[in-house]
């Protein structure tokens, strides 16, 4: 059978343009109320029994037996091991992505990463004290589902924001068992299936501590603490749709990166890159799921036939066709605009996760562009090479989140504290206004705390 994929095709001259648009952008995030439960009651579990119950849900879920949760640390020499045993072009391009997306994030920490404080003409001292945070915990996806780059990405950052210890989680299911989160058989195993470049990633990038588990009990480790895996402060990192529940549920206790959506890739084109270029853009982000979004906008008709063409030549040679056909049937869309400007209104719109610019002059249309989570410039610059060894970070908002949030950075593992200090001229001043204030609210205290530090303290007053 002969696989097809043939995106929407609309032009916003049609009148059912907008409906159209809207109903192939749509996608619900609701969880399954079964998988809410279910992530419930293993929360409330690893809660209360800790070490015991993350080691009876990674023998149901992953297959991997095991009598304590040592048996499931990996360990320094692991990670060594795991790089030393990857072929040398492996290991040279992760210490290179590595590099660069170091460099990267050291640059961010300059520009907005630093404490700073001025003081007023009455010697009172203002400022933002900039602190990381202790201990950070990464989901890593493991098994054939591996993404060491996720993990450069995640834990890079954390360093050069100064996280102490960064814990690392990793699903080895054992071969056939059913995905983490789900149920399943129980079957003995010492290790499970790890991917040795993800062990290997995480020896460049410095992780502290991993153990080999994952799903919703790996998450509730990591924010309620057991006798073996450290409480954390926030949790960062991609996972299904247990993982992503437990995250949210989770949120208060530990803070968490995001609640992702499927990935996302908008293409706006003038006409002058290959047509087998952009196709093969739009196939990088329907690959990773059914669910995932490829959006072409061009103002000219005969090269989205090009791109059309080209997508039918070039999907059967694909490992991954059947999903490709999948996306793109069901949620790609290959736009025609009246114009380029338009384009990039639409593209505001929408609010992708990741953004490419594909034009000859890619600059000229860079400025009308407000809400992307990642904007790619150029016929040169492919969205993978930001996946994988630019530099900037890839975890990035999706679902139209990038009109509010932003790609996760340094600023993403620090904190920050306003410092205060009033001299005894600024508090003559300073606390005559803040007690006419708290006076007006009907917080007395308030008002008599500041009052007090008056050289001249007025009788008390009522509210008013």
């Amino acid at each position: 059978m002969t696989l097809v994929a043939t995106p929407l095709r609309i032009s916003t001259v049609e009148a059912t343009f907008d409906a159209q648009f809207k109903a192939r952008l749509h996608w619900s995030a609701d969880t399954d109320a079964a998988i809410e439960q279910r992530v419930a009651d293993i929360l409330a579990d690893v809660q209360q029994r800790g070490d015991a119950a993350v080691l009876d849900y990674t023998a149901r879920f992953d297959g991997l037996s095991a009598s304590s949760m040592a048996d499931l640390e990996l360990t320094q020499a692991d990670f060594r091991a795991a790089f030393d045993a990857i072929p040398v072009a492996q290991r040279a391009a992760l210490q290179a992505a590595a590099a660069r997306v170091r460099h990267y994030h050291e640059a961010q920490k300059k520009a907005s990463g630093e404490s700073w404080s001025y003081r007023d003409e009455d010697g009172t001292l203002l400022g933002q004290k900039v602190t990381p945070l202790d201990r950070v915990g990464i989901y890593v996806p493991g098994g054939k589902a591996a993404y060491p780059s996720s993990l450069l990405m995640n834990a890079i950052p954390a360093h050069v924001a100064g996280v102490q210890e960064i814990i690392m989680v990793v699903p080895t299911p054992v071969r056939g068992s059913l995905a983490t989160g789900g149920s399943g058989s129980q079957a003995a195993s010492s290790k499970g299936e790890r991917n040795e470049l993800v062990l290997a990633a995480a020896y460049v990038a410095g992780v502290t501590r991993a153990f080999t588990i994952g799903g919703a009990q790996a998450v509730a480790a990591l924010a309620y603490g057991t006798q073996t895996v450290p409480r954390v402060d926030k949790i960062t990192g991609p996972g299904n749709a247990y993982v992503a529940s437990a995250k949210k549920r989770v949120f208060g206790t530990v803070g968490i990166d995001m609640i992702a959506g499927p990935s996302e890739i908008l293409v706006l084109a003038d006409g002058t890159t290959p047509p087998d270029w952009v196709a093969m853009d739009l196939f990088s982000q329907a690959e990773h799921d059914e669910l995932a979004q490829s959006i072409l906008l061009c103002p000219d008709a005969a090269y989205i036939d090009a791109v059309q063409g080209a997508i039918n030549r070039l999907l059967p040679g694909m490992p991954r066709a059947e999903i490709i056909a999948r996306s793109l049937n069901g949620r790609g869309a290959l736009i025609h605009t009246r114009s380029m400007q338009e384009a990039c209104e639409i593209s505001n719109r929408i609010a992708p996760e990741h953004l490419e610019v594909s034009s000859r002059d890619p600059h000229q249309w860079e400025p009308l562009l407000k809400h992307a989570g990642a904007i790619f410039l150029g016929a040169y610059t492919s969205e993978s090479l930001g996946d994988y060894c630019a530099g900037p970070n890839h975890v990035l908002p999706t679902s139209g989140t990038a009109r509010f949030s932003s790609p996760l950075g340094v600023y993403d593992f620090q904190k920050r504290s306003s410092i205060i200090e009033v001299s005894e001229a600024g508090a003559q001043t300073l606390g005559r206004i803040a007690a006419e204030l708290a006076y007006g609210e009907g917080l007395q205290a308030h008002a008599r705390a500041a009052e007090m530090r008056l050289k001249t303290v007025p009788h008390m007053r009522t509210a008013t």
